[in-house]
Parts: C-alpha cells; structure tokens; sequence
C-alpha cells in the first residue's frame, strides 16, 4: 500500500472518532503523559486500534491518543511515543507526525526525558529545547519524497520555532517556573551513553542527551508544523552522575517534576 493511502485511511478512522479538529499535537514522552490526564471531555483511541499505528512497548508509555480539550484549545496527545530502538522504522517512529499534520494540527509541543550534560542543570530541571544534534545517523526522509507531505530537502535552521521558544519563557517567568535553555542530542539508544560519549557531546555543544525527538520534529519541519521542544532533566549523565543510570530515577524525576511541567505546558497552550 503507497504511503499517502495509509495516511489516508488512518486520518479516516481517526476523525470518524472526532467531532471537532485539533490544532495543537502533544508528544508525550517517559513519564509525561499526565498532561493527558488533564484533557477535558477526552477520546481515548489506543494505538493498537488506529490503522497502520505500531504499539508503544516502553514502560511509562500509556500508548493511546487522547483527543479532546486544554486550556481551551483542541488538542491531540500521544500519551506514549514510539522509538527506533524498540525495533520500529522511523517511518513509524513519526506516523503519528504525518497524521496529525493530515487531521488538521498545526503546532506540536514535543516532550521528553533527557540526561543533564551541563554542569549547570540539576535533575528536575525544565529546559526549552533551542535546536538538537542528530547523532542517530539516521533520518527519517530517507528514500523517496512525498512531495505532497513536504519538499526534498526542507530547511532545519529553526525546526524549535523561535517564537514559541519566546512564548514559552515568558510564560515560565510569570509563573515563576524554573526554566534553563538548551541543546538536545538524540542518539539511537536504548543503552545510556558512556562517560566518553558524554564528553564528546560536551564538547560538541550538547545540554542534555536522550533517545528521542529527533526524527518526530525532522518530520514535523519536513510537514510545515511549528514545534517547541521542552526536555526535563531526569537525571545526569554518565561521567556527570555519582551512580548508575536506570530508567526507574527518571520515572521518578518526572513524577517529582509533574506540577510545574503541567503548569508550563498548560499557560503555553492558553496563549498559544
């Protein structure tokens, strides 16, 4: 079946659900998806459910789309996202992508859990995502273009709009949010980085290293969708942290950091 076909019947069955469009998509990363639990009048449609979708398979990952309203707007969430390492293409990895740019969003606020590599973060910490460093060797434009979903070689010199970035800290200053900038580096995974490789993305310019995000907001660049990115600082990283990496610290990072990532998120979204 042709690519646009599968989009095509998957935006079907999506809005034969829906009485009303979103214009806002979340991406909702390990231990963030209670800011779907906040949505108003929900539709839950686990993945499993909606054509051509592949299933989460990461603890903290609810794996469902919830649809409904925040702050009042009509918003779209992926409670869960997919990820290259659990074996998924990366054309799956961002499907959900494509078929929210088709059902009518128009801004994606993409979230994850990421290692501090700046000195300067601690774990807890909320930061805005300024730009990121592919070190997947990977992308998800490879091979034929759609020209329909977007052009060949789509320009990445602001794939983290500038102005939700602008909107983001104003709204973490009024409500006294603690917030720090950075750049995030998305690598393969699901192992966690050496000390070595830390050091590297150091010196490279990396803030913060996770195993995400990447190829989602190359696609939504590649879709003409405008993106902020928000990382919170589970933990150090190798070489920075005093003890073992585990997926369990970040786990229970975000659930000590979930009050002011929903107060964030949500003021966002009302001015948005």
């Amino acid at each position: 079946m042709k690519f646009n076909e599968k989009v095509q019947q998957t935006k079907d069955y999506l809005l034969s659900q829906i009485d009303q469009l979103p214009s806002i998509g979340l991406v909702l990363g390990s231990g963030l998806g209670i800011l779907a639990d906040e949505i108003e009048n929900p539709i839950y449609i686990p993945y499993n459910e909606i054509p051509h979708f592949p299933a989460s398979t990461v603890t903290g990952h609810a794996g469902r789309m919830v649809i409904g309203d925040l702050k009042g707007k009509r918003v779209i969430a992926m409670q869960g996202r997919f990820h290259y390492y659990e074996g998924h293409s990366l054309e799956a990895v961002t499907y959900p992508i494509r078929i929210m740019k088709a059902i009518g969003v128009q801004q994606i606020i993409v979230t994850n859990a990421a290692g501090g590599i700046n000195p300067n973060f601690k774990p807890g910490d909320l930061m805005i995502i300024q730009d990121h460093i592919n070190l997947t060797s990977q992308n998800p434009l490879i091979g034929p273009n759609e020209e329909e979903f977007g052009e060949r070689f789509p320009d990445m010199s602001e794939a983290y709009s500038k102005k939700l970035i602008a909107l983001a800290k104003d709204v973490a200053s009024k409500n006294k949010i603690n917030m720090v900038e950075g750049i995030y580096a998305g690598m393969l995974g699901p192992s966690y980085e050496t000390p070595a490789e830390v050091n590297f993305l150091s010196i490279i310019g990396a803030s913060a290293v996770g195993m995400s995000t990447v190829p989602e907001v190359i696609v939504a660049q590649h879709s003409g969708l405008e993106v902020l990115g928000i990382s919170c600082i589970s933990n150090m990283a190798a070489g920075i942290s005093e003890h073992s990496l585990t997926h369990d610290e970040v786990m229970e990072t975000t659930e000590n950091i979930k009050a002011q990532f929903l107060q964030l998120v949500k003021e966002v979204i009302a001015a948005m």
